[in-house]
């Protein structure tokens, strides 16, 4: 993967480059951004292009007094890169000198759980899914209810192979994703990282750190990751998905720079979505208690993702709504969209469109850890009965 091929982070990729043409490359890098804002395609895309370079060991010329000259090494931008044989090899994930370790689960009692024995897996996972979570990453191995986990003998597997040297390029890197799954016994690598054999780079990609070891995080120079922007997403649907510009457009606009959340919505968007919201405040409002139950035991037997894209949907549109209730009817919308938007915009105000949205974002955080779809739902309208008909807002506040 090229850098050029990395989703937005245009000003980041840039400093990056500039890092090693300068010269100026830590041993020790911190990605940290949040789920599809592209951290794991980033470091991997800079990963395989440091490896890419010629070995940079100076050539000595004598020069007319005999004396030993230095011969100046070339600089490669990144698109010259993919030219070289070495990159041919790193973006297959088979260069030795790119190394990679990754949360993964014992197979078998009594086997070692190191990341070696997954590095097909890997390879196969990155190749279709480069913008995927750990949750799709587990799922790709079929660890059901096993937890990954970075090992101990992991470590012990980084501490061994990076003691080597490198085997044709200036430096060896190892690309460490989710050093949040390091428990105690990332303590190992701590002399590693600090003090690490010359021409070692260690990429850590992350989405929060504040479940890092703390004695890792004072070792690694941070590089935060932003969020993707609405056209960085809208421009990548269109280019790379092949999505019409209106439809990228309105993806784009609920994934909150998301690029992974932008790829389940396209998944999904075949749902008729704004069908089961009708019914369901309906069923709150109008219709009682038994049409509720009918529409929470239906929800219920949709999947997770569906569930959660479910909610955010209605999130959007009731941020939508709040849009055009404050700018006015001139907002540009889908037509569908904006007559249900004003009808919302009827039963409730500014203030109980935000109680309600607060709800929604702490139900897509439950189904996330797999609450029981027919009590969360339940709740929920149970809330926004309140909400809507009695104006409770207090009721969001616990």
């Amino acid at each position: 993967m090229l850098l050029s091929e990395v989703i937005g982070q245009e000003k980041l990729k840039q400093q990056l480059v500039e890092m090693v043409q300068h010269q100026r490359l830590s041993h020790a890098l911190l990605f940290v951004g949040p789920e599809g804002s592209g951290t794991l395609p980033l470091a991997i895309a800079f990963a395989q292009y440091i490896v890419s370079i010629p070995n940079s060991q100076k050539v000595e010329a004598a020069d007319m007094f005999g004396a030993a000259a230095p011969v100046e090494q070339k600089v490669y931008s990144p698109d010259e890169i993919a030219s070289l044989p070495a990159y041919q090899r790193a973006s297959q994930l088979m260069h030795p000198d790119l190394h990679f370790s990754f949360p993964t689960i014992t197979e078998k009692p009594g086997t070692k759980n190191i990341s070696a024995h997954f590095i097909e897996e890997w390879r196969e996972f990155i190749k279709i899914y480069p913008y995927g979570n750990v949750f799709d990453w587990l799922q790709f191995i079929k660890a059901e209810n096993k937890q990954g986990n970075i090992s101990a003998d992991e470590c012990a597997e980084i501490i061994k192979k990076l003691s080597f040297k490198s085997f044709e390029s200036s430096y060896k890197v190892l690309v460490m994703w989710m050093p949040e799954y390091l428990g105690k016994e990332g303590n190992k690598l701590l002399k590693l990282i600090e003090e690490p054999p010359p021409n070692t780079i260690f990429l850590l990609v992350a989405t929060s750190e504040e479940n890092i070891l703390p004695t890792i995080l004072s070792r690694c120079q941070y590089i935060k990751v932003p969020r993707l922007t609405n056209s960085e997403i809208e421009k990548a649907l269109i280019e790379k998905g092949q999505i019409e510009p209106d439809k990228a457009a309105q993806v784009a606009a609920m994934s909150d720079g998301n690029y992974l959340e932008a790829l389940h919505l396209l998944q999904h968007s075949d749902a008729d979505f704004l069908t089961l919201i009708r019914e369901w405040l309906n069923a709150i409002l109008k219709n009682g208690p038994l049409a509720q139950l009918k529409w929470v035991d239906d929800i219920s037997k949709m999947g997770r993702e569906p569930q959660k894209q479910f909610l955010k949907y209605f999130n959007h549109l009731l941020e939508q709504s709040i849009r055009l209730k404050v700018l006015g009817s001139e907002l540009p919308m889908d037509p569908s969209l904006k007559d249900f938007a004003l009808r919302i915009n009827k039963i409730a105000g500014v203030g109980q469109m935000e109680a309600i949205i607060q709800e929604l974002d702490k139900a897509t955080y439950y189904i996330e850890r797999n609450a029981n779809a027919k009590m969360l739902f339940m709740a929920l309208g149970i809330k926004f009965y309140h909400i809507i008909q009695n104006k409770t807002l207090i009721l969001t506040e616990a």
